[in-house]
């Protein structure tokens, strides 16, 4: 029987072909688990609009497996045709969505996928998670962000050092979404980024990690742009008040699509979402620093109803700086971010810990004290909710292989 060291590969491998020239076959598995503890702490039970509504505010102090996602992956029958079969499963949500992709790598600079994946119009959607610096997306990545749909993607290294992943889908995030509730239209998304000075990270899932775990001897720079545009529709009847798009929401913390989120009595069908960001990151000696700035546009509204505005703009931006002060096991972060907007701006700020308990850049505990100022974004998936105004301290276990 081999030894269980040799059958770690970036994942355990279960099953492969002794002879891949006659039969080409290899199953990995990997899993993210993230256990998390969250404490959010309103100022107030509730908070006011930007049209003078009074919403609901509510607290949290609890216990979940916030994330497992178990991954079986490989080749079969040409090492180049690759599959993956993602579960991915969430008691915080009482969720369970099971998706894949199948994909043909033509070469270095191109790999066509097909199925179902994250939508690449920030950096922290492009094959980074779970290696943030902070437990999880920021408020104003979530905010600004779109998700995760079916579509075709592509991927690759045209260049050395330049990277491309590029998206046609259904929609910004159809994550649990019926397919006769989405529409025709189909949403188009983009990023590329440069690494000028070499690898941004180790090799393997980890390679876009945030941090500077291996305390990088030269400086290393990781240079991108990413851009969205997609036309969304609320997915529910207009006698619904809780749309199930949930993933745009106005500055003041309101849905998007909710019924009154602009004017009263009012509710918005469609909008055109446009997205663009451009972030950057330089880690070198165990010191990182990693922001992204997101511009979003929404405009050619339909609703039931007369409208006071045919458009909105918002923009923000998230900065991250951490630094190891025992090397390989403990790193200290502070970070920030905020969105000015067409109702009203709102911003966070945070600084925690993360203690690698084994010497491997998979497994770490993180804590945090995260302070937050009319959040523009809620998710309870996250440690947000929308218009809240007040402390959420965290901390999260994460066991990843």
């Amino acid at each position: 029987m081999d030894r269980l060291s040799d059958r770690y590969k970036d994942g355990f491998v279960l099953v492969e072909t002794s002879d891949a020239s006659k039969f080409p076959f290899h199953l990995k598995l990997n899993n993210t688990t993230q256990f998390r503890y969250i404490n959010l702490q309103p100022d107030s039970d509730t908070f006011t609009d930007h049209l003078g509504t009074v919403r609901a505010v509510a607290s949290r102090n609890d216990f979940g497996i916030n994330r497992s996602m178990f991954t079986f992956g490989g080749f079969v029958f040409d090492k180049r045709l690759k599959y993956s079969l993602v579960t991915w499963t969430s008691n915080t949500l009482a969720a369970v969505v099971v998706g894949g992709s199948v994909s043909w790598e033509f070469n270095k600079a191109f790999t066509l996928y097909a199925g179902y994946w994250t939508v690449p119009g920030s950096r922290t959607l492009s094959y980074t998670f779970p290696y943030f610096t902070q437990l999880d997306r920021s408020m104003a990545d979530n905010f600004f962000r779109p998700g995760f749909t079916q579509g075709v993607w592509s991927t690759g290294e045209p260049v050395k050092g330049l990277f491309h992943h590029v998206f046609v889908g259904n929609g910004l995030n159809t994550l649990t979404i019926p397919t006769v509730k989405i529409d025709t239209n189909l949403m188009f998304s983009g990023s590329v980024w440069w690494e000028p000075l070499g690898p941004y990270g180790p090799d393997g899932k980890a390679r876009n990690m945030y941090d500077d775990y291996y305390a990088s001897e030269h400086p290393a720079i990781r240079l991108g742009t990413s851009y969205t545009r997609s036309r969304e529709d609320r997915f529910s009847n207009l006698d619904q008040s809780n749309p199930e798009n949930a993933t745009l929401h106005n500055s003041d913390g309101v849905l998007t699509f909710s019924a009154g989120a602009f004017a009263p009595g009012v509710t918005l069908e469609e909008a055109t979402y446009r997205m663009w960001a451009i972030d950057g990151g330089v880690k070198w000696n165990g010191l990182a620093v990693n922001g992204q700035y997101y511009a979003r546009w929404l405009n050619s509204f339909v609703a039931d109803g007369p409208l006071p505005l045919s458009s909105t703009f918002d923009n923000g931006g998230e900065l991250a700086a951490s630094y190891f002060v025992v090397p390989r096991k403990w790193m200290l972060y502070g970070r920030t971010s905020a969105v000015f907007g067409e109702f009203g701006d709102s911003w966070e700020y945070a600084g925690g810990f993360k203690w690698f308990s084994v010497p491997d850049h998979r497994v770490w505990i993180n804590g945090k004290a995260l302070r937050v100022h009319k959040s523009a974004f809620g998710g309870f998936i996250y440690p947000y909710i929308g218009g809240m105004t007040g402390w959420a301290p965290m901390a999260q276990l994460i066991f990843n292989f």
